[in-house]
């Protein structure tokens, strides 16, 4: 956490990779700071609230942005939270944006309002396939980290992702994730 100009904000810098090319390597960092910090603003258009960006610096690959003061999600899961979780998913989704890194870490609870963090996977799509993707981690998340109330937990967040969603809209999306999983279970994946 640091100061910025009086607000108390975070910095996360995107460090060089010594492996890579150094030419390669800054055009890389470059580009995933900028894509980050679009979709940080567009999730805003898509009434989610995330951090306010402060300043961003694509030569040094730093994003400086509003620190969130609240708890961590994982540490306080309900079915009402994972709910709202839902609705964020859902929200994001109709806009064409997909998370990417949809778990309950990057999501803080602060002042009453559940705000989305960690854009850097973010990709706009309007594909099926890419919103059960979305909801294919966070299921896995609920199985894995939240054993013994993953049930009921990833229940409430498909209660609020169909609420914001739409139930129609929610169901072709479940269709396609059993689609996907089912192709999972025979590629090895988990």
């Amino acid at each position: 956490m640091r100061n910025w100009y009086g607000k108390r904000a975070i910095s996360k810098i995107r460090s060089p990779k010594e492996y890579r090319n150094k030419v390669l390597d800054d055009r890389i960092r470059k580009v995933r700071t900028i894509h980050e910090a679009k979709f940080i603003s567009h999730s805003k258009t898509a009434g989610i609230h995330s951090p306010f960006l402060y300043y961003v610096d694509w030569q040094k690959a730093e994003i400086i942005m509003q620190f969130i003061d609240g708890a961590n999600a994982k540490d306080i899961l309900s079915p009402k939270l994972c709910a709202k979780i839902g609705n964020c998913a859902a929200m994001l989704h109709r806009q064409h944006i997909i998370h990417g890194d949809l778990t309950t870490s990057n999501f803080i609870f602060a002042n009453g309002n559940l705000f989305l963090i960690d854009y850097g996977l973010s990709y706009y799509s309007q594909r099926v396939e890419d919103r059960a993707t979305d909801i294919r981690l966070i299921k896995q998340v609920f199985d894995s980290v939240h054993n013994g109330a993953d049930e009921e937990l990833y229940n409430s967040f498909l209660e609020g992702y169909s609420i914001t969603a739409g139930r129609r809209e929610a169901e072709k999306v479940l269709r396609q994730l059993k689609e996907v999983e089912s192709r999972g279970r025979y590629s090895g994946i988990p």
